[in-house]
């Protein structure tokens, strides 16, 4: 996945250019569809620096093996990212997970 497919893939589902940031919790990754997105006046990025930052997220989705969890998650689920409450979405990372929990 590139950092354009995923852009793609967000606008495709919710028609809005929503950042996503990876995160760690309770031994976990998550991968969080956040509520800003980049057609917003206030957003803090330039459409460059969004891509740019797409392409960061899309590299490590790839390293982790985490692709097609991500693209079916986004594709199946109901829910949208509103004010104050992100899209998680659980990265399975399997026995690899310790490498990137450190």
């Amino acid at each position: 996945m590139t950092g354009q497919e995923l852009h793609q893939l967000l606008l495709e589902k919710w028609q809005r250019s929503y950042d996503v940031q990876l995160r760690r919790a309770q031994g976990k990754i998550f991968l969080q569809v956040m509520w800003k997105y980049l057609e917003q006046v206030s957003f803090p990025m330039s459409e460059a620096e969004y891509l740019e930052h797409l392409e960061g997220i899309a590299s490590y989705l790839n390293a982790f093996g985490g692709v097609a969890q991500v693209e079916t998650f986004i594709r199946q689920t109901r829910e949208r990212p509103r004010l104050g409450k992100a899209v998680s979405i659980p990265l399975d990372l399997g026995e690899r997970a310790s490498e990137w929990l450190l």
